[in-house]
C-alpha cells in the first residue's frame, strides 16, 4: 500500500493568522477605547489648543497680537500680585496640610476614641469650598458682635485688660459741657478750690461696670484742689433733674480726669471711683479747665481687622488648611495601616525612643504616600478659586488675589479681555504640568513595584 503524504505547511501561514488576531483585537480595543479618547479630546485637548491659539489674539478675538498678551501678563500688577501669592500658597498651604495631617495620623493611633477624632477632623471636606468660604467669613469678620474670633480675642482682653470705657458718651445738654473730637471738657475754666460735674448721656447699659455705684456729690476740695462728680444723667424709668445728682443715677467708676492748664499742658490728672467722684490735687492756684480725655469714650480693643489686606491670605490659608488636612490624615493614616510594624517593634526593643521611632522609621517608611499628599496640594492649591473669590471683602480683594481668581477677573468678571484671560490660563497650565508630571512618575513607579 502506498502512504499518503502530508500537505507541506506554509511558514507564511501562522504569520497571517497571528496578524489578523492582532488586527482583530486592536480594533476591540480601538472600540472600547473610542468613547473616552472623544470625551478626553472633546473636553481635554481641544479646550487646552483652543486656549492657546485664542491667547494670541486680541479681546474680541478678531486681531492677531503675538505675545502682546503674554507681554501684558507679566507687566501687570494685579498678575505679579496673583504669582507672588501663588507662591506663599504653595509653600505653606501643603506642607501644613501634610505636617498636621501625619501629626493626626500617628497620634490618633494611640488614642481609644481615634475614629471619633478622625471623623471630625475629615468633616470639613463634606463642606464645599464656597460654603466654608462664607463660614470663615463670617467668623473673621472685624466687629465683635458679628465675628466669633474677635469676640472671643475682646472676652479675653477684658479679663486681663479690664480698661473702663464708655463709648457713645455726650455731656448733657444746657449744663455747661461741651464736646470736641470725643474730649468732653467745661465750657468756662474754674480756679482751684471749685466743683465741676459731668453729667453725660448716652451710654450703653451694658457700658456700666458692675463696681458703680449711687453717684455721690463731691467733698469740698481744698485750696490746690479741682474736685467733681462724673455721672449718668439719666434715671431708669425717667423723670429727675437735668445736670444734678439724684437718687437713682449711677456714678461712672475708671473714668480718666485731667486738670488743663492755660498753655495746654495737663497739669493734675485723677481717676474717678465707684461712685464718680474724683480730685485733681496739687494744683496751683489759677484757673484751669477739666477735661475728660477721649481714651474714656472710645470703644477700646475691638478685635483684630482679620480681613483687611494685611492678614486676608492668612485667613484664606488658614480655611484651606481647616479643609484638606483631614485628606491629608485619611491618606497618611492608610499608610500606617499597611506599614510593617516589626521595625517599630524592633527600634524599640533595641532602647529607642519613640522620637526616634518616628523619624528614623515611621516617617522615612511614610515618605513615599507623604510625598503624592504633598505634590496633590501642590497641584490643588496652584488652581485656587473660590475661597480667594469668597472670603475676603471688596477692598481687599486685590491684596488676595491668585492666578485663577485672575483669569476669572479679566474673562468673566468685567474685563472681558478672552486673550489676556487664555494668556493666564495657559500660565496657570504651565506651573501646574511639572507637578503632575512628577506624581505621575510616582504612579508608575508604585505599579512597577
Amino acid at each position: 500500500m502506498t502512504q499518503a503524504t502530508a500537505a507541506p505547511v506554509s511558514p507564511h501561514a501562522g504569520r497571517s493568522t497571528s496578524r489578523s488576531s492582532r488586527r482583530r483585537l486592536l480594533w476591540i480595543a480601538a472600540a472600547f477605547l473610542a468613547p473616552a479618547l472623544i470625551l478626553l479630546g472633546a473636553l481635554v485637548v481641544y479646550p487646552i489648543v483652543y486656549t492657546v491659539i485664542r491667547s494670541f489674539y486680541n479681546s474680541s478675538g478678531d486681531g492677531f497680537v503675538g505675545w502682546d498678551n503674554y507681554v501684558t501678563m507679566f507687566t501687570n500688577q494685579s498678575t505679579f500680585t496673583a504669582i507672588r501669592n501663588n507662591i506663599i500658597w504653595v509653600l505653606v498651604a501643603p506642607i501644613a496640610c501634610t505636617v498636621l495631617g501625619l501629626v493626626f495620623a500617628v497620634l490618633t493611633e494611640r488614642i481609644k476614641w481615634s475614629s471619633a477624632f478622625k471623623l471630625i477632623v475629615f468633616m470639613p471636606m463634606a463642606i464645599s469650598m464656597l460654603a466654608a468660604g462664607v463660614i470663615f467669613r463670617g467668623m473673621f469678620q472685624e466687629s465683635p458682635n458679628l465675628g466669633v474670633v474677635n469676640a472671643a480675642l475682646v472676652g479675653v482682653n477684658s479679663v486681663f485688660s479690664p480698661d473702663t470705657a464708655y463709648p457713645g458718651a455726650n455731656p448733657r445738654e444746657g449744663v455747661g459741657l461741651t464736646a470736641d473730637r470725643g474730649i468732653i471738657t467745661g465750657e468756662q475754666p474754674v480756679s482751684t478750690g471749685s466743683v465741676e460735674d459731668f453729667p453725660l448721656v448716652g451710654i450703653r447699659a451694658d457700658s456700666i461696670p458692675p463696681t458703680a455705684v449711687q453717684a455721690e456729690p463731691a467733698k469740698r476740695p481744698a485750696a490746690d484742689e479741682i474736685a467733681g462728680t462724673v455721672f449718668v444723667d439719666v434715671i431708669r424709668g425717667g423723670g429727675g433733674e437735668n445736670g444734678v445728682i439724684e437718687e437713682g443715677k449711677s456714678g461712672l467708676p475708671g473714668v480718666k480726669v485731667d486738670a488743663v492748664a492755660a498753655d495746654g499742658s495737663i497739669a493734675a490728672s485723677a481717676t474717678t471711683d465707684g461712685s464718680g467722684r474724683y480730685v485733681l490735687q496739687g494744683l496751683s492756684p489759677g484757673d484751669y479747665r477739666v477735661a475728660l480725655p477721649a481714651s474714656n469714650f472710645d470703644e477700646g480693643f475691638q478685635g483684630v481687622s482679620w480681613l483687611s489686606s494685611t492678614f486676608i491670605t492668612g485667613v484664606i490659608i488658614l480655611s484651606y488648611v481647616w479643609i484638606w488636612a483631614g485628606f491629608a490624615m485619611v491618606m497618611i493614616a492608610s499608610g500606617l495601616s499597611a506599614m510593617d510594624r516589626s521595625l517599630q517593634e524592633a527600634a524599640r526593643m533595641d532602647g529607642a525612643t519613640e522620637w526616634q521611632v518616628f523619624t528614623k522609621i515611621t516617617a522615612p517608611l511614610l515618605a513615599p504616600v507623604l510625598v503624592v499628599v504633598l505634590v496633590t496640594l501642590i497641584i490643588n492649591v496652584l488652581k485656587i478659586f473660590d475661597l480667594v473669590y469668597v472670603i475676603p471683602p471688596g477692598a481687599s480683594k486685590p491684596a488676595a488675589n491668585v492666578i485663577a481668581v485672575e483669569m476669572w477677573t479679566v474673562s468673566f468678571g468685567g474685563g472681558n479681555n478672552y486673550g489676556l484671560g487664555s494668556a493666564l490660563a495657559i500660565l496657570l497650565l504651565i506651573l501646574v504640568l511639572p507637578s503632575m508630571i512628577i506624581n505621575i512618575r510616582r504612579f508608575r513607579q508604585e505599579r512597577e513595584r
